[in-house]
């Protein structure tokens, strides 16, 4: 048995980033470590690097919260040349019945999907590979639309690829400041009618696009620097984020969401944080 699991009836549905999650795929950091630093998080945090012993306890504590709000947790298996396989949201993305498989975006990352993949065929799991250079972090799905970042790691041919794949949806391709990683550290969608934003990686095209579709609540430098739009939607408006994004906290409190307040500030040193380390397969 490749990974640990519980008895499951294979089905996929993932329509949106906001209704109840049901069922998840995460991994563990038991080897989770900054060896070459490939965006500006993992710089500023080189020297320092992880704490893999707190990584671990921290998960343990998401795995938990997970749990406790109805998810059923499936661990993939953590192996010792994949440093960032806990961040399972870039190995694939799940659209409506189908599991997306990324052609990961760079090197220290490619093989990640294999696991995914094993587990897909092992669940008898519908699943399509993408064949172009994507990555889950930069895709972002609400209903018959899906906002997918153009950034290093994602490329106009994937956005187009998976534009040929769903033929009834609306597949639109967000630019943004290449300093910044994925789209989901900037922005992200929290219900049908609002997302958390970071203004200043966009331009004003894309904000105007954005505030047509959703009120925006905005992150400051501070906190987007600390993974504040990077919360996981775990349905009915309840959220997980980190305790020291507090003005952000405060402001998806005030919009009507229940904050619970985790903390995983080890595993953000590698640059994410909650959305980063789950891989939604259904929500309901």
């Amino acid at each position: 048995m490749l990974m640990e699991r519980k008895e499951s009836s294979g089905i996929i549905s993932c329509e949106n980033e906001y209704d109840r999650l049901e069922r998840v795929l995460v991994c563990p950091p038991a080897f989770m470590k900054i060896e070459k630093a490939i965006n500006e998080t993992q710089k500023h945090f080189l020297d320092e690097n992880i704490n893999q012993e707190k990584a671990m306890e921290q998960h343990r504590n998401f795995i938990q919260a997970l749990h406790t709000n109805g998810a059923d947790v499936v661990q993939l298996p953590p192996i010792n040349t994949f440093p960032e396989q806990v961040f399972t949201r870039d190995i694939g993305f799940t659209i409506n019945d189908t599991v997306f498989i990324s052609t990961m975006g760079t090197d220290v990352r490619t093989g990640e999907e294999v696991i995914l993949e094993d587990w897909l065929n092992e669940m008898g799991m519908k699943h399509e590979k993408i064949h172009s250079s994507i990555e889950g972090g930069d895709v972002i799905v609400d209903g018959s639309t899906v906002w997918i970042g153009v950034s290093s790691r994602t490329t106009n041919e994937a956005i187009a690829e998976l534009q040929s794949k769903l033929p009834d949806h609306k597949v639109i391709a967000v630019p943004f400041d290449s300093q910044y990683l994925h789209l989901d550290c900037l922005f992200n969608i929290v219900s049908p009618t609002e997302a958390l934003i970071y203004s200043p990686a966009f331009d004003q095209e894309t904000l105007e696009q954005f505030r047509a579709h959703y009120t925006l609540i905005e992150v400051n430098d501070k906190e987007q620097f600390t993974m504040g739009p990077n919360v996981l939607s775990l349905g009915n408006k309840t959220l997980l984020s980190l305790p020291v994004n507090k003005e952000i906290n405060e402001k998806l409190t005030d919009a009507g969401y229940e904050v619970i307040e985790l903390d995983i500030s080890e595993i953000i040193k590698s640059g994410g944080s909650f959305r980063c380390c789950s891989l939604p397969i259904k929500r309901a």
